[in-house]
């Protein structure tokens, strides 16, 4: 009964059912292309299961203070781009959820501090705007309406656009002397995201443009963490200012 329940537990969500009976029945803890497809899976849930909370840092630090300062607002739509061409991407290609699925947690914090940042400058009204749009045309963009070559050009678009839209944020940090609330767990949980994905989306996918929308991912990241750590003093100064 238990070995029952176990497999039910674990196939095909976490194992395959040739790699159950290799890992589990034959207890073959070599059996390296199952090894790699367990890590793969249990790194790919455990990425969306981490992405859940990933932003809740930034989220309560905006709150606390009361402030989005030094976030820009245009790197917030060009992230939200290319979190949504993912989505698209990965669905109409069929990948696995444990493949994609942060990148819908990521989407619903991010847009939730795209309307904080217009709403504590004062545009609350230009962030209800902001929530509506985004909303109708992802909702255009994930229909069967959207033809599949747009979904793909997204996708390739993607690099540039993350890599842009980290860059202006590289650029809001160097020009303030400081970070201001960009939250450092959040920065560290997207980089260490990255770098999980690499991996999975290697053996999950075998899609190239996935491997290297997460390695330009992980660069742009690597520049972010870099920042707040360089900043590390500037920024607590300004907290107690």
């Amino acid at each position: 009964m238990a070995a029952s329940a176990l497999k039910v537990a674990l196939v095909p969500y976490i194992l395959p059912e040739r790699c159950y009976e290799e890992l589990v029945v034959n207890l073959n803890l070599l059996h390296v292309p199952c090894l790699k497809a367990f890590l793969s899976k249990a790194l790919g849930l455990g990425v969306v299961a981490g992405s859940l909370v990933v932003k809740m840092p930034q989220i309560l630090k905006i709150l606390g203070a009361k402030s989005a300062e030094g976030l820009s607002f245009h790197s917030i739509l060009l992230e939200l781009v290319a979190i949504s061409g993912t989505m698209a991407y990965s669905l109409a290609h069929d990948f696995p959820f444990s493949a994609w699925g942060e990148a819908l947690f990521i989407m619903m914090q991010t847009v939730s501090i795209g309307f904080m940042v217009q709403h504590f400058r004062g545009h609350t009204r230009r962030g209800l705007a902001f929530l509506f749009i985004y909303l109708a045309l992802l909702s255009l963009l994930l229909s069967p309406l959207t033809p599949s070559i747009l979904v793909t050009t997204l996708q390739v678009s993607n690099m540039p656009t993350a890599a842009t839209g980290r860059l202006l944020q590289a650029a809001t940090n160097y020009q303030n002397g400081h970070t201001g609330q960009l939250s450092a767990i959040t920065t560290f949980l997207l980089f260490a995201g990255s770098l999980a994905r690499i991996f999975t989306s290697i053996q999950e996918t075998g899609d190239l443009l996935m491997v290297l929308t997460y390695m330009v991912s992980l660069a742009c990241h690597s520049l972010i963490l870099g920042q707040v750590i360089y900043y590390w003093d500037a920024t607590g100064r300004l907290k107690k200012e």
